[in-house]
């Protein structure tokens, strides 16, 4: 039986190591004792209370391990993948980081290492989805809207994060690049509100955060945009909070301290907005692709729509952003995808059966998905 070691074990963490338990020995490391407790007991689970900064016992984890998988704050993610690819051990990584992933291709070629990135929900699954069409059509547009929210709706914020909070923050205060005709446009996050309708949920807002990542380098495609859900007004909200400097980074004297605003900011809402145990919340995606097939227009319409369960005590997210993880892990350890490099997921689709793959991992899982595609598009590959 392969051996697995996950790097992380919050809400994330927690469902990628349940779910990889059913096939394979999983070992999983995080500092916090209550979060590795609900696994301690389980079958096929060991747990490790340690952080991830620890690089000694780190690599004495890793050493007979066949497969990594990363679920760490993307504060620390950069760093993490570094020293798994240094161990020369195959990686499917989840965490948020800022660094540019390329930057450890050499390093992962040089170490015959398999490396997969962003392979969550969004960026991740929605990669996927544009790699596979974009293989098959000559893709024109491409928008994806995705968010993951509380079932009940509180004032003021009608949010809570089903992950890291300071990841959120992230999505809050990175700036959003997107491309319009062929070239990249930056906007703050937070802008270019629009509403949609959402048959399960009603009216929710997009806004731009930096969702697109490594599409902006590994395709050419001339309009792409990724934008954030959320219950109507809480991006104004948030802008206010930016605009007001509670996400600030530079020190400031309070009272003769020195703070980061957005540490003090991060430590309050990481209470107001903590996931509560057996809370229910709900995860929608929606991809819609657009483009030609021998000259004729075809469009792809992809939608995601998840919600808790209480069985297994899975927040949606979990589940959505942890299957498509463990999807991954699987085709890596079948040996269905071993090239050395880094790779995000819109890479994966040069195996043939990749999409159909992860796919059916999900749909397994009782993840609901609803895929339609033109018949133009359909007829072309029946031929």
């Amino acid at each position: 039986m392969d051996r697995i070691l996950v790097l992380g074990c919050g809400m994330v963490g927690k469902t990628i190591v349940e779910d990889l338990a059913i096939d394979f020995e999983v070992t999983v490391a995080d500092i916090d004792p209550d979060a590795l407790k609900p696994l301690s007991a389980k079958e096929h689970i060991t747990t490790r209370q340690i952080g991830v900064d620890d690089d000694k016992i780190l690599k004495e984890l890793m050493a007979d391990k066949d497969l990594i998988v990363t679920a760490v704050p993307g504060s620390i993610g950069y760093n993490t993948l570094k020293l798994v690819i240094e161990q020369d051990k195959n990686v499917v990584d989840i965490s948020f980081f800022e660094e540019d992933p390329f930057g450890l291709n050499e390093l992962a070629i040089k170490h015959e290492v398999t490396a997969i990135v962003d392979c969550g929900i969004a960026p991740g699954l929605s990669n996927l989805i544009l790699g596979h069409y974009n293989s098959r059509i000559e893709v024109s547009e491409f928008s994806c809207y995705v968010g993951g929210l509380p079932v009940n709706r509180e004032k003021p914020f009608e949010y809570k994060a089903p992950f890291s909070v300071s990841d959120v923050l992230e999505e809050y205060t990175r700036d959003a690049r997107f491309v319009v005709n062929g070239e990249i446009v930056i906007k703050p996050s937070l802008t270019d509100i629009e509403l949609l309708k959402f048959d399960e949920i009603g009216e929710l807002e997009a806004f731009n955060t930096d969702g697109l990542r490594t599409l902006l380098k590994m395709t050419q495609i001339p309009n792409m945009k990724e934008k954030t859900l959320r219950y109507p007004g809480h991006a104004e909200l948030m802008k206010s909070f930016r605009e007001a400097g509670l996400f600030d980074k530079d020190l400031v004297e309070v009272n003769g301290l020195k703070i980061r605003p957005i540490d003090l900011t991060l430590k309050l809402l990481s209470q107001s907005w903590k996931l509560q145990e057996g809370e229910p919340e709900l995860t929608v995606m929606k991809v819609n692709i657009m483009g030609k097939v021998q000259g004729e227009e075809v469009h792809v319409d992809f939608s995601l729509y998840d919600k808790y369960d209480a069985e297994k005590n899975h927040s949606s997210m979990s589940r959505t952003t942890g299957f498509t993880c463990t999807a991954v892990a699987r085709m890596i350890l079948e040996n269905k995808f071993n090239h050395h490099g880094v790779f995000p997921p819109e890479l994966l689709s040069r195996e043939d059966g990749s999409f159909e793959y992860v796919l059916d991992k999900l749909k397994e899982r009782n993840v609901n998905i609803n895929l339609v595609e033109s018949s133009v598009l359909k007829e072309s590959e029946s031929h």
